[in-house]
């Protein structure tokens, strides 16, 4: 079973390699992305790695809070995206 954590606050260089790299050393990282804006194709700021569930905890109490590129990070559990109404023109 894994959980998907919510990274906010990051540089707006990072990557997902980035990402994957910080969490590697707290837990075995599934997959890692980075959200980025559809038309520009930069980062939002954002981003999410899968990890096992048992190491869920141990990835949050290590990096939220924790400082990179001058920013402190915001790791949590991440929720699901809520239902939007369908768009009708």
């Amino acid at each position: 079973m894994t959980k998907t954590l919510y990274f906010g606050n990051l540089p707006w260089a990072v990557t997902s390699e980035d990402l994957t790299n910080a969490v590697k050393q707290h837990a075995e990282v599934i997959s890692a992305r980075i959200a980025t804006d559809r038309e520009t194709g930069r980062s939002r700021g954002f981003g999410f790695v899968e990890v096992p569930a048992d190491n869920a905890q141990a990835v949050i109490d290590a990096l939220n809070g924790a400082e990179w590129g001058g920013r402190a990070l915001t790791v949590n559990e991440a929720q699901p995206r809520p239902e939007r109404p369908a768009f009708r023109r």
